[in-house]
C-alpha cells in the first residue's frame, strides 16, 4: 500500500501544518523538535510509542486557550528529534527532557506524558524534581510498578508481549517498516478501546513518521533497555533509584479497557507519590485515552493544571 502525499501536507511527515509553530531545542547533547502554542507556565507534552509529538495535536490548542505554553517534543531518535547512537535508557531520556526545559527558558514544567513518554515523566520527576511543578501520567504505572507487573503477573506480562518481542536483534525494526510501516496501524487499532484513536489518515501519519530512516530503531532501543538491564548493575541502580518518592501533585489516568497496560498493574502507583495524587479512569477507553476521547481527556487535564490545590 503506498501511503497519499495528503498525509504529509506542509512540513513533511513530521513537522505538519496546524496553529503551532515548529522548531528545534539544544539539550543534553541532541537537538529536539518541538512544536508549541500558547503563553504561560510551561506544560511539557512527551509522546508514547509508536507515535510522535503530533499525539497532542488535541491538547496543544486547548492548553494554548487555558492560558498555558503547551510545547509537545519528539523524543530522541524519534520524529524530528536527534537520532543518536546510543542515550535511550530512561536516565538519559529523563535528562533530555529536564534540559528541554531548561532550553526552553523555564524554570520549571509541568510534564505530560503518554506510555514511554509516561515513564520518563515518572523518571525526571524523581531525578530532576525542582524542574518538574506537576506530573500527568496516562496509560504507565510507575517504573518499579511496571517492573515488579511485568516479572510476576502473567496476565500483564502477556499483555506486554511486544516488549519481549523487541529483545531480537533487527527483526522488530524489520517488521515495524514493512508494507509502509503497516504493523503500526495495527497496533494502534488493536491497543485502542471500542472508539477509534484517529481516522485511517491519522493512522497513516503515524505510519509515515514510522518509515523516516532510523526510526524504527531508535523507537525500539527504550524497550530493549529496559528488559535487557533487569539483572544489570545499571538497571537494578536505577530500579533503586526510583524508590525515591515523587514529591509533586500527581494526576495519573488510565483507559479501563486499555489491553497493553492492565488497569491493576498502573493501579497503586500512589504509593510512590508523596504529595497530591489523583486517579482518574475512563470507562470504555483503552492505551490512548488522548486520542479516543481527546474533549474527555483534555477537561480533566486542564482542570487539573488549572486547580491550585489539587486533592488528593
Amino acid at each position: 500500500m503506498t501511503l497519499p502525499e495528503s498525509s504529509t501536507a506542509g512540513g513533511g511527515p513530521v513537522r505538519l501544518d496546524g496553529p503551532w509553530t515548529h522548531r528545534d531545542v539544544a539539550a543534553n547533547g541532541a537537538r529536539f523538535h518541538i512544536a508549541e502554542m500558547g503563553d504561560g507556565p510551561l506544560v511539557l507534552l512527551l509522546h508514547g510509542f509508536p507515535q510522535f509529538w503530533w499525539t497532542w495535536r488535541h491538547q496543544l490548542p486547548a492548553l494554548a486557550e487555558a492560558g498555558f505554553r503547551a510545547v509537545a517534543m519528539d523524543l530522541r531518535g524519534v520524529g524530528g528529534s536527534d537520532r543518536t547512537p546510543r542515550g535511550y535508557d530512561p536516565a538519559n531520556l529523563a535528562l533530555d527532557i529536564t534540559g528541554v526545559v531548561r532550553s526552553l527558558g523555564e524554570p520549571d514544567a509541568a510534564l505530560v506524558g503518554h506510555d514511554l513518554g509516561g515513564y520518563l515523566a515518572w523518571t525526571a520527576a524523581v531525578m530532576r524534581p525542582k524542574l518538574v511543578r506537576r506530573l500527568v501520567v496516562s496509560s504507565m504505572p510507575h517504573p518499579r510498578r511496571w517492573r515488579s507487573a511485568m516479572l510476576s503477573d502473567f496476565s500483564q506480562s502477556r499483555a506486554g508481549s511486544h516488549v519481549w518481542g523487541f529483545q531480537r536483534p533487527w527483526l522488530p525494526e524489520r517488521r515495524l517498516v514493512a508494507d509502509d510501516a503497516a504493523l503500526v496501524g495495527e497496533l494502534i487499532r488493536d491497543w485502542s478501546g471500542p472508539r477509534p484513536t484517529g481516522d485511517e489518515e491519522a493512522v497513516e501519519v503515524y505510519r509515515r513518521a514510522m518509515l523516516v530512516p532510523s526510526t524504527a530503531h531508535c523507537s525500539i532501543e527504550p524497550y530493549r533497555w529496559m528488559v535487557r538491564s533487569l539483572a544489570r548493575p545499571d538497571g537494578i541502580q536505577f530500579n533503586r533509584r526510583m524508590k525515591r518518592p515523587v514529591r509533586v501533585p500527581t494526576l495519573h489516568l488510565h483507559g479501563s479497557l486499555d489491553p497493553v497496560m492492565r488497569t491493576r498493574s498502573a493501579a497503586g502507583s500512589g504509593e510512590y507519590v508523596e504529595a497530591p495524587y489523583r486517579w482518574r479512569l475512563f470507562d470504555g477507553l483503552g492505551h490512548f485515552p488522548h486520542e479516543e476521547d481527546p474533549a474527555a481527556f483534555t477537561t480533566e487535564l486542564v482542570n487539573w493544571l488549572k486547580d491550585p490545590e489539587p486533592d488528593r
